[in-house]
């Protein structure tokens, strides 16, 4: 049975990485229907949109994770979504025992369902509006009173474990703290995927103390905080693989 990161391929970190990373030839390029109808209706409603080969890169690497437990952490109106379930429901990959897509307030929860739902996957996927660190914390608590009682006396965890991926979809500015929580729940040889933020340019100005940041110091002040947090993984022994796609910069974690 899959545990941690599931059934990655055999070899030496760094090998095991590279592999991982790689598109797979397996899949068609082509979108598939319901994440292309969830694409226009993003479109009319002018939100976000992850660039195409980001997303097809991500559904490539999560079907070699293979992963026990997988979890969305942004999961908008289903767009990424529809892509894994697309891989996981439809093609030859086996899915997870859980798939918890995190989207906090609940705000598109009925639309998740939906989808799930058309993917005959309520079996083994769900949706979770708790904010995703706070989820965490709450995972973290449950582990460590869980390992001084009989678990089966307390409620179930709020994340299953070992968490074997975790990809992150959320805004720019809440990504390094997004990531930081991940860091803390993925088990063994798990797997993390995330959009590195754009590196800022220009004169923001002057931080003055006491006064409120601009947007664009904001967005400097979080990719600071994005450098710190990648430093922090490699502290902790996560490997890592920045893969340049066009339009963006995918970042690939695995823990050792």
């Amino acid at each position: 049975m899959p545990t941690g990161g599931g059934m990655l391929p055999m070899g030496g970190a760094a090998d095991v990485i590279e592999q991982l990373v790689r598109e797979n030839p397996n899949f068609s390029r082509d979108e598939p229907e319901i994440a292309a109808n969830i694409g226009q209706q993003m479109f009319h409603m002018d939100l976000p949109i992850l660039p195409r080969s980001a997303r097809a890169r991500i559904r490539d690497i999560s079907s070699r994770v293979r992963p026990e437990n997988a979890v969305l952490v942004g999961g908008g109106i289903g767009h990424l979504a529809a892509w894994l379930f697309d891989a996981w429901a439809t093609g030859e990959e086996n899915p997870p025992s859980s798939f918890k897509i995190v989207e906090e307030g609940g705000k598109f929860g009925v639309i998740l369902d939906r989808l799930i739902r058309r993917y005959n996957a309520a079996s083994w996927a769900a949706v979770i509006s708790t904010p995703w660190k706070e989820l965490v914390a709450e995972t973290s608590a449950w582990n460590a009173a869980s390992a001084s009682i009989d678990s089966a006396s307390i409620s179930r965890a709020p994340l299953p474990s070992p968490t074997g991926l975790v990809v992150i979809d959320v805004p720019e500015t809440e990504r390094p703290s997004s990531l930081r929580a991940a860091l803390e729940v993925v088990g063994k040889d798990g797997v993390i995927v995330i959009l590195e933020p754009e590196v800022p340019t220009g004169d923001v100005g002057e931080f003055e103390p006491g006064h409120p940041l601009t947007p664009a110091q904001e967005r400097v002040d979080s990719f600071n905080d994005w450098m710190r947090v990648i430093r922090e993984a490699a502290d902790l022994g996560f490997n890592s693989a920045f893969v340049e796609l066009s339009g963006a910069t995918l970042v690939v974690m695995m823990a050792s």
